[in-house]
C-alpha cells in the first residue's frame, strides 16, 4: 500500500464515528407484566420499590476492511444498565461469524473482529446479543439483533473481461468511425465514495485512435487511413478508478485494429507494352501467354476482367481471367499462318469489377497495354489443295491407266519438293499405284465394280527435305459398270409337265438377274435356242417370260425328262447373253393339275405304296446284308487269325515267349518250374499262338528224372514239336529263356553275331530234325556273304 493510501485512510478514520465510542443505548419500558397486590415490596427505607423490565436498543456497528493490525480489531461494546460491573451478567452473542469471526468477552460486553475482513467478500453480518444473569442463567435483558456494515477502501482496480481485444475498421474513414466499446469492472462499492467510479483513457495508439473517457468508446482520430500504407495497429486503454484522480487503481488491456480494405486502388500494368512469341503451328485454344494487372486492394476489391479492346488482332485472339491468379490468358482463335502475317497488336484492358461509388473521384478504376504478339515460322507439312478427292473410274479400263491427280505444296517460304505414296494398308491387294513426284493415281491390277463399287484409299505427302513431317489426304475411288456380265435364270426352276397337259399350257414363269447396274435399268430378252415342238417361250416384257406347251399329252414311258435351252439377252451395250437350261418333267397328275408322280417305275408298283415306304425298305435290305457279311468276315478271321501277330509275317519266324504271367493265380502262365519239373506238366494244355482248325490230342511222352539236365529237357520237347501235328505248317523256332549248362548251340540271337569275329558253324542245325532245315541252308555249309560278293 503506497504512502498516500495511508494518508488517505487516516483521513477517512478521522471522519467516521469511532467504534470505541460504539456502545449500546438503553432506554427504559414500562412494565408490561400484570401487578400483584401483594407485590409491593419496601426497602431499608419503608418506601414501595416497583421493578420495571428493562430494554434494549442497538446502533448499527461500522467496521473497516482490510485491518492490517496485528491485534484484534475492536467493534464495539455491548452494555446493559442492569450491570453493576460486579461480573454478575453475562453476555452472549450469536449470528454471522459469532464465535469465529466476532468474539465478545462475556463480562464487559466488548466486541472484537478475529482477522482481516474483505468487503467484497461480504459486506455486512447480521448478529444477536443477549444479556443473562450468570447465576440464574435467566436473560435479563431482551434478545435483540443488530448490523456490522464493513466499510469500503478503494482495493480492487478495475479489469477488462478481455485481456485482447481484437477489432477492425474500413479504411479510408471518416474521424470519428465507432471501432469498437471496451467495459471494465471495478469490485469497490460504488455508492460509497470513489472508489468504483471508472474513467478510460488511451496509452498506446495516438494519433490514430482514441477513446471516449466515460464509455470506453473507441473511434478513429486520422482521416483517410489507408491499409495499403499500414494494416495493422496496436491500442493500449486504461481504466483507471477514483474518477481518474491521482492514487487511484488502474488496469489497462490491449486491442488490435485491422484496417479493413475498400476499392480504393485501381489495377495497373507493370508495362505499357508486352511481347508474346508463337509458332504458326500451333493449334486453336493454344495459349499463347498471360497479362497481369497488379491492384493493390485485396479480395473482391481486387477482381479484375481482362478484354480485348483495340488491334488488328481482335479476330485472330481471345483473353480469358484467370480466377484464382487474376491474369489474362492470350488464346488462339483462328490458324496462323507466318506467309501470311507475322505480326499482331492488341490493346488489353483490365478493369475491377467491384467499383464503389465512394472512391470514384480517385479516378477511373482500370488500365489498357499494348501486347504484340510475333508469329514464328514453323516447317510445316505440305498442304493438299482439297480436303478429299473423288476419282470415277470404269471397270474395263486398262492396267496402267491414271484415274486421277492429287496435288500438294509446302506452306514454307522455302518451298521443298513434295514426294506422294499410298497408305498400303488402304490398299492391301494393291491395285493402285502413284507417281511418287506429280500424285498421279494408276491401276496396277484389273479392276471389277462387281467385286467392289469403292476403294477408300489415303494418299501420304511428304517433304523431300523433312521426310518426318507428313499430311494425309483421303482418295474415293469410285467404279462405274460396265456392261460385262451376261442375265442369268433368278433361281433354280423345278418344272414340270403334266402326261395329260394340253397346247399352250402354262407351266413355269421364269425371270432373270444381272450383277451389271446399268444407268437406265435392266431390261431382259428371253427367246429359244432352237425351235422346240414340245414348249415356247412367251416374253413378258417385264424381265419375265411364260413357258408354255406346244402339244397335248406327254407320256412318261417314252420321255421321262425334257431339257429347254433358253437364251437370256440384256439391253446393255455391249449386249450379254446367256443361255440357261429348263430340266421339265413328265408327270402324273390329277384332273386339276395337281403333280402325283413323276417316275416311271412307280407304274410297277402296287397303289397305295409311296416312293418314302420303298426307299426305307431298300435300306433296310442293304443294312440286313451288310450285317450278314461282316459277321461272315468276322467269324472266318476269328479262325484263322494267330493270337501272337508279326509285324513282318514272314515264313522263317521266330515265336517270342515273353509273357511272364499274371501272377500265381495264372496257371497259363509261362513258369521257370515247368523247365526244372517236367512232370508238373499238364495233358491236356494246347497252344495258345493259333487256335487248331481240329483239335489233335497231343501225345504223351515219358518225362525225365528229376535230376535230368535241361538240356535233355529241350530236346524231348523239340522231338514233340517236330512230330506235333498242330504245330505251326512253317520253319518255327521256340525259345526259351534258360538253355542249360554248356549247351552247343549257344545263343542263336542275332544280336550278338555283330561283335563276333570269326564265321559260325550252323552245321548243327541239321541234326535238330527237318523242322531246322531252312536255317541249316540259311546260315550252314556255305561260303560268307564277303566270298561270294
Amino acid at each position: 500500500m503506497t504512502i498516500q493510501q495511508v494518508l488517505l485512510l487516516l483521513l477517512l478514520w478521522m471522519w467516521l464515528p469511532h467504534p470505541c465510542h460504539t456502545e449500546m443505548l438503553f432506554r427504559r419500558t414500562p412494565d408490561l407484566r400484570p401487578k400483584k397486590s401483594g407485590g409491593r415490596a419496601s426497602g431499608n427505607d419503608g418506601k414501595a420499590i416497583h421493578r420495571q423490565k428493562r430494554g434494549w436498543m442497538w446502533n448499527q456497528f461500522f467496521l473497516l476492511e482490510e485491518y492490517t493490525g496485528s491485534d484484534y480489531q475492536y467493534v464495539g461494546k455491548l452494555h446493559s444498565d442492569q450491570d453493576k460491573g460486579d461480573g454478575s451478567l453475562k453476555y452472549i452473542l450469536s449470528g454471522d461469524g459469532a464465535g469465529t469471526l466476532f468474539i465478545i468477552d462475556e463480562k464487559t460486553g466488548d466486541i472484537h473482529a478475529t482477522r482481516r475482513i474483505d468487503r467484497e467478500e461480504k459486506a455486512f453480518y447480521t448478529l444477536r446479543a443477549q444479556a443473562i444473569n450468570r447465576r440464574t442463567l435467566r436473560p435479563v435483558e431482551p434478545e435483540s439483533e443488530f448490523v456490522i456494515k464493513i466499510h469500503d477502501i478503494n482495493d480492487n482496480e478495475p479489469t477488462f473481461p478481455e485481456e485482447i481485444y481484437t477489432a477492425s475498421v474500413p479504411e479510408m474513414s471518416v474521424v470519428g468511425t465507432s471501432v469498437v466499446q471496451v467495459t471494465a469492472t471495478d469490485a469497490d462499492d460504488p455508492s460509497y465514495g470513489n472508489s468504483a467510479r471508472v474513467i478510460y483513457s488511451i496509452l498506446q495508439g495516438q494519433p490514430y485512435f482514441s477513446v471516449e473517457p466515460e464509455t470506453g468508446i473507441i473511434r478513429t482520430a486520422l482521416p483517410n487511413m489507408n491499409r495499403e500504407n499500414r494494416e495493422q495497429y496496436q491500442v493500449v486503454i486504461q481504466a483507471k478508478d477514483m474518477g481518474g484522480q491521482m492514487g487511484g487503481l488502474s488496469g489497462t488491456t490491449t486491442v488490435n485494429i485491422t484496417l479493413t480494405d475498400v476499392n480504393d486502388n485501381p489495377p495497373r500494368f507493370a508495362q505499357s507494352t508486352i511481347h508474346l512469341r508463337i509458332p504458326e503451328s500451333s493449334p486453336v485454344g493454344t495459349a499463347i501467354g498471360s497479362v497481369k494487372a497488379t491492384d493493390a486492394d485485396t479480395g473482391k476489391n481486387a477482381e479484375v476482367e481482362y478484354r480485348i479492346i483495340d488491334g488488328d488482332g481482335t479476330d485472330m485472339f481471345d483473353i480469358v481471367t484467370q480466377k484464382d491468379t487474376q491474369e489474362g490468358i492470350i488464346t488462339v482463335r483462328k490458324p496462323l499462318d507466318y506467309e501470311m502475317r507475322r505480326l499482331y497488336t492488341l490493346k488489353v484492358e483490365a478493369e475491377n469489377t467491384h467499383v464503389d461509388p465512394r472512391f470514384y473521384y480517385l479516378g477511373p478504376f482500370k488500365d489498357t497495354t499494348i501486347v504484340k504478339i510475333s508469329v514464328e515460322d514453323v516447317d510445316e507439312p505440305p498442304i493438299f489443295s482439297r480436303s478429299s478427292y473423288l476419282f470415277e473410274v470404269h471397270e474395263d479400263i486398262e492396267l496402267g491407266t491414271i484415274i486421277g491427280t492429287v496435288m500438294a505444296r509446302d506452306p514454307d517460304s522455302a518451298s521443298s519438293p513434295i514426294r506422294f505414296s499410298l497408305d498400303r494398308h488402304t490398299d492391301l491387294d494393291r491395285i493402285f499405284n502413284i507417281h511418287s513426284g506429280n500424285g498421279s493415281i494408276y491401276t496396277s491390277k484389273p479392276l471389277d465394280r462387281e467385286i467392289s463399287q469403292w476403294h477408300n484409299l489415303s494418299v501420304i505427302a511428304a517433304e523431300i527435305n523433312n521426310p518426318k513431317d507428313t499430311t494425309r489426304v483421303p482418295v474415293y475411288v469410285r467404279i462405274l459398270d460396265v456392261n460385262d456380265n451376261a442375265p442369268q435364270f433368278a433361281v433354280f426352276y423345278d418344272t414340270f409337265v403334266c402326261e395329260n397337259a394340253r397346247a399352250g399350257q402354262l407351266i413355269q414363269t421364269i425371270s432373270a438377274v444381272d450383277k451389271d447396274d446399268p444407268l437406265g435399268g435392266q431390261k431382259f430378252f428371253f427367246s429359244l435356242a432352237a425351235v422346240n415342238p414340245n414348249f415356247t417361250v412367251q416374253d413378258n416384257e417385264d424381265n419375265t417370260a411364260r413357258i408354255l406347251t406346244r402339244r397335248n399329252g406327254f407320256s412318261r414311258h417314252e420321255i421321262s425328262t425334257y431339257l429347254l435351252p433358253v437364251v437370256i439377252s440384256d439391253n446393255d451395250y455391249p449386249i450379254q447373253s446367256s443361255t440357261g437350261t429348263l430340266t421339265i418333267r413328265v408327270c402324273a397328275c390329277d384332273s386339276r393339275g395337281n403333280m402325283q408322280s413323276c417316275n416311271a417305275e412307280a407304274l410297277l408298283l402296287p397303289a397305295g405304296l409311296s416312293t418314302g415306304a420303298l426307299v426305307a425298305i431298300l435300306l433296310c435290305i442293304i443294312i440286313l446284308l451288310v450285317i450278314v457279311v461282316l459277321f461272315a468276315a468276322l467269324k472266318r478271321q476269328r479262325k484263322k487269325e494267330p493270337l501272337i501277330l508279326s509285324k513282318e509275317d514272314i515264313r522263317d519266324n521266330i515265336v517270342s515267349y515273353n509273357d511272364e504271367g499274371g501272377g500265381e493265380e495264372d496257371t497259363q502262365a509261362f513258369d521257370i518250374g515247368t523247365l526244372r519239373n517236367p512232370a508238373a506238366i499238364e495233358d491236356k494244355k494246347l497252344r495258345r499262338d493259333i487256335i487248331p482248325e481240329t483239335l489233335f490230342v497231343p501225345r504223351r511222352t515219358p518225362s525225365a528224372p528229376d535230376n535230368t539236365d535241361v538240356r535233355d529237357f529241350i530236346n524231348q520237347r523239340l522231338k514233340e514239336h517236330d512230330t506235333d501235328p498242330s504245330a505251326p505248317p512253317y520253319d518255327s523256332l521256340a525259345t526259351y529263356a534258360y538253355e542249360g549248362n554248356d549247351s552247343i548251340a549257344e545263343s542263336l540271337s542275332s544280336l550278338e553275331s555283330g561283335t563276333t569275329e570269326g564265321d559260325q558253324n550252323y552245321d548243327y542245325l541239321r541234326e535238330w530234325g527237318p523242322r531246322f532245315n531252312k536255317l541249316a541252308e540259311m546260315y550252314g555249309g556255305g561260303e560268307s556273304d564277303k566270298d561270294t560278293s
